[in-house]
């Protein structure tokens, strides 16, 4: 049992792990996500489908298998750190003891001031005492917080893992499209989105510099205190409210719908490309399916834009819905299968397409990558460093030097501060 626990804590371990999570990674990364089995047999044929879908490939970051592989590299850091965690306070309170200073790196005889040789090398005031001999002796040790890198490197990875992890299984995540003045719902929450204002920026050549929409955002949870924030979202800048991040996705067409009957208007909304309208009181209804900027050329007063359109029918004896017609209708024209009804579109426009998420765990998973840093600064800019002076009996000092882990670099810096030292001496 002992060798299991210390193999589950093992270096080696979390290497075969992390190879594994990125084998799966790029695997989620190379198949595409969310399709359906038809959709992946297109791709893969029928048996890779069967086998994406068997393995759980379809949805990697959320499979069992993925899920379990990241909980026992979670467990593997864990139980590393805390295996460590006595030895590495054992190992930091000797760092202080001079008894425990271990066998120096370098070996200086003949210092006169050892205190003067600590301010060149910027090391902290010495701590006086004596040695087993009953010598003066003075002892200055710095960056103990050195000792602690990897540790902390371990730690911030695994906050890492825990909140990127976390985040995955609990993120929401929703689509909401629509053009200015429109209100609706963000999924089945209890806020909604309201459109106030898009736009396209252009430049002078007329190509597309930015989409900018101007949102805000309403928390209906109490309908008699309802709270609203104002954002902005833009390509690469997208907006925050409410703990929600708001991204300017994509744009399309839209356009109005009205509909008359003996000069009197009896339905008006605004409809996106895919989007259909039931005609009230009748059966039939129409979908948007483009909008043709330049559908007539041929017109005197310039080109004219078209509206293509699909109409469907509902049958209420069978429960089936019937596809009519399709056709284009130009602007200022009518639907002519609609009759006696006016049914048209005009008021071309642009909706803007708003993709909403919200990831309660992303403030770990910045935490955990700021302490990962915390941690390579420690391991590799701050090496502790010894430094002991023991007095000998004429009356000079003799200094002894170590760094664990760049020894041979902090004694040539020992050795040049103490030469610099004794010539300042000499021209003194």
């Amino acid at each position: 049992m002992k060798k299991l626990w210390k193999f589950l804590g093992s270096m080696r371990f979390a290497i075969l792990l992390l190879a594994v999570l990125i084998l799966a990674c790029a695997g989620g990364s190379f198949i595409t996500q969310g399709l359906s089995f038809e959709e992946y047999a297109q791709r893969y044929s029928q048996r890779g489908a069967a086998l994406i879908l068997a393995l759980g490939l379809e949805d990697v970051f959320h499979s069992w298998w993925f899920i379990t592989i990241a909980a026992f590299l979670c467990g593997n850091l864990l139980l590393c750190n805390l295996i460590r965690l006595p030895q590495l306070l054992r190992r930091t309170a000797e760092a202080a003891d001079p008894a425990k200073a271990g066998s120096p790196d370098l070996t200086l005889e003949g210092v006169e001031d050892p205190e003067e040789l600590l301010r060149r090398l910027h090391m902290p005031k010495a701590r006086q005492s004596l040695d087993p001999q009953g010598r003066p002796l003075r002892f200055s040790v710095q960056n103990r917080a050195g000792l602690w890198g990897a540790w902390v490197c371990h730690l911030g990875i695994l906050l890492l893992i825990l909140g990127f992890g976390l985040g995955q299984m609990t993120k929401e995540e929703y689509s909401v499209y629509g053009v200015p003045g429109q209100t609706k719902q963000i999924g089945e929450t209890d806020y909604a989105l309201s459109i106030r204002d898009f736009r396209v920026d252009r430049r002078e050549d007329g190509s597309v510099e930015q989409y900018q929409a101007e949102l805000t955002v309403c928390d209906l949870s109490d309908p008699e205190d309802v709270l609203a924030q104002d954002v902005s979202a833009s390509v690469n800048h997208p907006g925050t409210a409410f703990g929600f991040k708001l991204y300017q996705n994509s744009t399309g067409d839209a356009a109005r719908l009205t509909v008359y009957k003996d000069g009197e208007l009896l339905q008006e909304q605004v409809l996106c490309v895919g989007e259909r309208a039931y005609l009230l009181g009748t059966t039939a209804s129409v979908l948007l399916r483009a909008y043709l900027p330049d559908f007539d050329e041929t017109a005197q007063a310039g080109a004219r834009a078209g509206y293509a359109y699909l109409v469907y029918n509902y049958d209420p004896d069978t429960g089936e819905e019937r596809f009519v017609t399709m056709d284009v209708q130009a602007e200022g024209g009518d639907i002519p299968v609609f009759t006696p009804y006016e049914v048209r579109f005009s008021e071309p426009r642009s909706y803007t397409l708003i993709q909403i998420k919200r990831d309660r765990f992303t403030p770990v998973a910045f935490l955990g990558g700021l302490v990962t840093l915390l941690g390579l600064f420690l391991a590799f800019y701050l090496q502790t460093r010894k430094l002991w002076a023991v007095r000998e009996q004429e009356g000079s000092w003799t200094v002894y030097a170590k760094s664990p882990k760049a020894g041979a670099l902090f004694a040539d810096r020992v050795r040049q501060a103490a030469g610099q030292m004794k010539k300042d001496q000499e021209n003194s």
